[in-house]
């Protein structure tokens, strides 16, 4: 199959004045598409990069991060011009885009831009599949996995959106030789279920290590983000299927409620 016809995942990456879509903008986009090749998913031969002018001052603060200046995206085109043909590429068969913490990019990353494809955040994913790793941000997840054929160079600098989305498509292309799309997109749409617990006096220890009073108390108080009440309910779930095949009554069909261990 040549790449012409072949699936195509395209991975992007943003660099932008903020975090606020609105108050601010995009400045950079860059991309590289993953291939699916002999039946195995390969880095394909698009990528690239792009200014664009986000019609506003870039501020220190973000100057500071990505190193982009107001003099390096004079000229460029504004964020719709650009955008369309990037990310709605001519590709026979996109099967999804791609980034790491890809909530990030879908702040202007919008369906009206994209369509109805879907999405696969490579953060999401790395936590399910390697879950052991100290860190599951793009740069560390680069060095501790080592993916097979990247090139230093050219995932340098990071914090500039060509090489974050090469490295980024590298980390991908890992995440398929463990699992299929289908699953990535479908982790990918729901909260980021996190290997350990992120605050207080428990910050590192797993969360299937945690007691059942303390899953309680998370999500009986308020003030916590979907991803750290997702994961809890999720190690509520887990446990509880557990217990019920320990104690020979099996796990609960999908959408009926568990009953306590040893009910009628």
């Amino acid at each position: 199959m040549s790449d012409e016809t072949a699936p195509v995942i395209r991975v992007v990456d943003l660099e932008t004045t903020g975090a606020k879509p609105g108050a601010d903008a995009v400045v950079e986009i860059g991309w590289q598409d993953v291939v699916r090749r002999d039946g195995a998913w390969a880095i394909g031969p698009e990528r690239g990069a792009r200014f664009v002018d986000p019609e506003r001052p870039i501020p220190a603060r973000t100057q500071a991060v990505h190193h982009i200046l107001d003099a390096d995206v004079a000229g460029a085109g504004p964020w719709l011009d650009v955008a369309p043909d990037i990310l709605r590429p001519r590709a026979p068969r996109l099967l999804a885009l791609a980034a790491h913490r890809a909530a990030f990019e879908q702040r202007w990353c919008r369906r009206a831009l994209t369509g109805t494809v879907p999405w696969i955040c490579t953060y999401k994913c790395a936590l399910r599949l390697w879950p052991d790793e100290p860190s599951h941000a793009n740069q560390s997840l680069r060095y501790a996995r080592k993916p097979e054929g990247l090139d230093r160079a050219a995932g340098l600098p990071a914090h500039r959106a060509g090489p974050d989305a090469y490295v980024s498509a590298h980390l991908l292309r890992e995440l398929l030789r463990e699992a299929a799309p289908e699953t990535l997109i479908a982790w990918s749409r729901e909260p980021a279920l996190l290997p350990r617990v992120t605050f207080g006096e428990y910050r590192g220890w797993r969360w299937d290590a945690m007691s059942d009073a303390f899953l309680a108390e998370v999500l009986a108080r308020g003030g916590f983000d979907r991803d750290i009440r997702f994961t809890a309910r999720r190690a509520q779930a887990d446990r509880r299927s557990r217990l019920l095949e320990a104690t020979g009554q099996g796990a609960p069909a999908l959408g009926e409620p568990a009953r306590a261990a040893g009910g009628g």
